[in-house]
């Protein structure tokens, strides 16, 4: 029996450090992805509410953007509403929308497939993306929200 001692203690810490090891890794292996969450990809942008007449003063949009999807066979059509964070950045962003802005929204449509486009999680996606993407290129103010106006996803 007192051979078999030490190997007893050994194979029960080994079992311990196995268990402790799993239940740490466990939560990240298993756990919720929050990167996917598009109120987390969007960062720290904060709305407050404002008035109508406010929201026409910072609110500019984009329409009648038609690009294909990742899938080649199916074309997008879509239309953008763009809530500001003040006057001086919706001018900035009218002044750069077809030259910057739209070539940022094809691009993000170009890497989504039909099924993302489907649901809503995949164009609460593309919109984050697009706050942050167009927030790169802003200097003057902040995107604060993107809408989706319009959209039309058929097969060619």
């Amino acid at each position: 029996m007192r051979k078999l001692l030490p190997w007893l203690v050994s194979l029960l810490l080994a079992i311990s450090l196995i268990v402790v090891v799993a239940f740490y890794f466990a939560n990240d292996l298993f756990g919720d992805k929050k990167a996917s969450d598009p109120v987390e990809v969007a960062g720290d942008v904060k709305i407050e509410p404002i008035s109508a007449d406010e929201l026409v003063k910072v609110t500019s949009e984009l329409i009648d953007i038609r690009t294909n999807l990742a899938d080649t066979d199916y074309v997008v059509q879509i239309g953008f509403s763009f809530q500001f964070e003040n006057e001086k950045a919706k001018e900035e962003f009218d002044k750069i929308k077809e030259n910057q802005v739209r070539p940022i929204i094809n691009r993000a449509l170009w890497v989504m497939t039909p099924d993302d486009m489907n649901g809503t999680k995949g164009k609460d996606q593309l919109t984050a993306g697009l706050i942050n993407s167009i927030n790169e290129v802003l200097s003057d103010g902040k995107l604060l929200k993107v809408g989706i106006k319009g959209f039309i996803m058929t097969p060619i």
